[in-house]
């Protein structure tokens, strides 16, 4: 009986430290699957990398959500919409998608952006129009055009925590500016967070 109750305790040891192990370690909190991005963000016409700091006098708010392609967070799909001032180049909507490739590096993250979507820009001015021979006024309201959204972001993600700060360049190229400017390049820079809310909070 002896050896036999030996090995019976050496084959349900595994078993008994397996389900200590499962119930002290700390399990992570269910989260949803569509977190909010929330970001200060500032937009000048320039090319790129030219005049960053002339951004800064342009400001906007921006407002989106991901969804995640697989468990580890690194293929993602994001969503904003946003919008700038603008006092000299004029006032403009955004509205685009992104496919992003985030790798982590310990809580630090990198994010490559690459998008489509659509921008809406305003006169700074009124405008005017050559009809007939004068000058007409061709009201304020601006005109949509293409953006395409190229961009690298730097982010911290604290193990548990449910929310990221980062930092972001957009490159965007908008076209059908006018018809001697087809493409125009512009910046805009994001300073903001992303919020994963626990599945308890929204209860």
């Amino acid at each position: 009986m002896k050896p036999i109750s030996l090995l019976l305790l050496l084959l349900l040891q595994p078993f008994g430290s397996y389900g200590q192990t499962a119930r002290t370690e700390p399990q992570p909190p269910a989260t949803t699957r569509w977190p909010l991005l929330v970001s200060l963000q500032f937009h000048n016409l320039a090319l790129p990398l030219s005049d960053v700091p002339a951004a800064f006098r342009n400001p906007g708010l921006s407002i989106g959500t991901e969804f995640r392609y697989n468990r580890r967070g690194n293929l993602v799909q994001q969503f904003q919409v946003g919008y700038y001032r603008n006092r000299y180049a004029g006032d403009g909507l955004l509205t685009f998608t992104q496919f992003v490739y985030r790798p982590h590096l310990g809580p630090l993250y990198g994010e490559f952006k690459l998008g489509a979507g659509r921008a809406y820009g305003y006169h700074p001015t009124q405008a005017l129009v050559f009809r007939n021979g004068e000058w007409k006024s061709a009201g304020s309201a601006g005109k949509g055009m293409l953006a395409l959204p190229v961009g690298l972001s730097l982010g911290y993600q604290r193990p548990g925590s449910s929310y990221s700060p980062f930092v972001s360049y957009q490159l965007l190229l908008l076209g059908g500016y006018n018809p001697s400017v087809p493409v125009l390049p512009s910046q805009l820079i994001q300073i903001g967070t992303r919020l994963a809310f626990t599945r308890k909070q929204l209860r």
